[in-house]
């Protein structure tokens, strides 16, 4: 059986860097490097991935709800670039009311950067 995992993440170039709540120094292709490692540390797990890319804007949750359609995820890992600046609070519960509603039953996993998007999953897939 295969396990999916659907990366949840903005789209590095709508980030606000000047955001005191980011890192210093984050920048968009540090974001790009990141979803690489993250993508590719998912793959090692034996698992499969998709990646959701999302403006911070009122297209984010019918973005991911209709990603959600198109198969059943075990574990939706909604990065911290969305959860962590304050001002993003509404499109946090955007997502995850998104994935309850398109995604019921669906495992919510957050990360800290992208790199520990798979250990975050694995908080909440069990190994095969």
């Amino acid at each position: 059986m295969t396990t999916w995992i659907l990366f949840v993440g903005l789209q590095p170039e709508t980030v606000d860097f000047s955001d005191p709540a980011l890192p210093p120094g984050f920048n968009a292709e540090k974001i790009h490097a990141g979803i690489a490692v993250a993508m590719r540390q998912i793959a090692e797990r034996g698992w499969q991935a998709d990646l959701c890319l999302i403006r911070p804007d009122e297209t984010a949750g019918p973005t991911l709800a209709h990603q959600l359609s198109s198969k059943l995820y075990d574990c939706v890992v909604i990065g911290a670039g969305v959860r962590l600046p304050p001002k993003n609070l509404p499109l946090l519960e955007v997502l995850v009311n998104a994935v309850l509603e398109a995604g019921p039953g669906t495992k919510i996993a957050f990360n800290t950067r992208p790199e520990d998007s798979a250990d975050a999953a694995a908080r909440w897939v069990k190994a095969e």
